[in-house]
């Protein structure tokens, strides 16, 4: 690989002031196994994480991961070492499947996300929204991008329903089979931004982004019999485009738990209908005056949305805690509307009292 200029791959300022000593700084490409490649200006090296970084790490991850901007230590032996991840100004986070609350770093130091869905099988609002709060947690801007435009027959209807539940996020439909289809992601992708592709199976991620690159030097797999999409990326790797962009293609996510989500800005709707709640801490559940509930009586906010809220919002609360922590939170959300347990027991005490009990 040929030198890089670190600014072009996406380097800031701040970045490059927290490094410190004789290290070079690069970036993580890509990760294996047993280590990672990493693009520096002096060219493409494997390197793994040094084992002080590697005792010190407290949490998955902070382990370095794609998109990182590391420091590093030569070690003429063997593969250079990873002292130092330097500070990330986005982090893609999710719960990894199958674990109890072990979260798991998809890529790192991103500008834009593109949450890429199907308008055939992969179809599905409430899944989007899961999406939507993982990616405005993560500190990048998500962007919705509408592939298979040319298998759906109601275009109209469904971009009107996924901008609705995109609550301001750019949506952008696009059919990857045409070269051209992909012209509309390119102000995206100037040179020093990146972007990652997400989104399940099949969508079309490596197609797109061969669409970019001008040549299909990604693989990519069309959909099973089933209507289920075919798994053609295996890891997670950054790839510079022609014109200066950087995008970070991504295994499809068969399931996607919430490490973190930000609830507020993926259903901005709803907090900005709870503002008129009689109750600051209104749960939009039985309370007087809910102007969340009134709206979903009066057709203003689907029912569907407000039960997606409720949803995630409970999964949000209870991430990371184990079983004893997970009864406690059940029975604090019990108890806020009576204003806590031990107001709950003083309350039933007179309510004993007036029976005679």
């Amino acid at each position: 690989m040929q030198r890089l200029d670190l600014n072009c791959l996406g380097l800031r300022a701040a970045q490059a002031e927290a490094a410190c000593g004789e290290d070079a700084i690069g970036r993580v490409a890509s990760q294996y196994r047993d280590g990672y490649k990493v693009w520096t200006e002096q060219g493409e090296v494997m390197a793994v994480v040094a084992g002080r970084l590697r005792h010190a790490a407290l949490r998955p991850a902070e382990f370095p991961a794609v998109g990182d901007f590391v420091l590093l230590e030569p070690n003429p032996a063997g593969p250079a070492l990873i002292r130092q991840v330097l500070p990330r100004h986005s982090a893609l986070i999710r719960r990894a499947a199958g674990t109890a609350g072990q979260e798991q770093m998809i890529a790192a130091n991103l500008d834009t996300v593109f949450i890429c869905m199907a308008l055939n099988g992969d179809y599905n609002p409430r899944r989007l929204e899961r999406y939507l709060s993982l990616v405005w947690d993560s500190g990048a801007l998500p962007v919705v991008v509408l592939t298979k435009t040319d298998l759906c027959d109601d275009l109209a209807a469904k971009l009107a329903e996924i901008s609705f539940s995109a609550c301001g996020a750019p949506v952008l439909p696009v059919c990857s089979l045409e070269q051209e289809g992909a012209a509309v992601l390119t102000e995206y992708l100037e040179p020093g931004r990146t972007v990652a592709f997400i989104g399940s199976s099949g969508v079309g991620k490596s197609t797109l982004i061969n669409r970019l690159l001008g040549s299909d030097e990604l693989a990519s797999g069309g959909l099973r019999r089933d209507g289920k999409g075919r798994h053609t990326t295996t890891r997670r790797e950054m790839i510079v485009l022609p014109g200066g962009g950087i995008v970070i293609d991504t295994p499809g996510m068969r399931e996607l738990a919430l490490e973190g989500a930000d609830l507020a800005a993926a259903f901005a709707d709803i907090a900005e209908l709870a503002a008129d709640c009689r109750f600051s801490d209104c749960t939009h559940e039985r309370e007087p005056d809910c102007a969340v509930l009134q709206a979903v009586a009066e057709g203003r906010l689907p029912a569907a949305r407000l039960d997606s809220w409720r949803k995630l919002r409970q999964e949000s609360r209870y991430a990371g805690l184990n079983s004893r922590q997970i009864e406690e939170e059940k029975t604090t959300v019990m108890f806020a509307a009576v204003g806590g347990r031990k107001n709950a027991r003083q309350l039933m005490k007179n309510a004993n009292r007036k029976r005679g009990l």
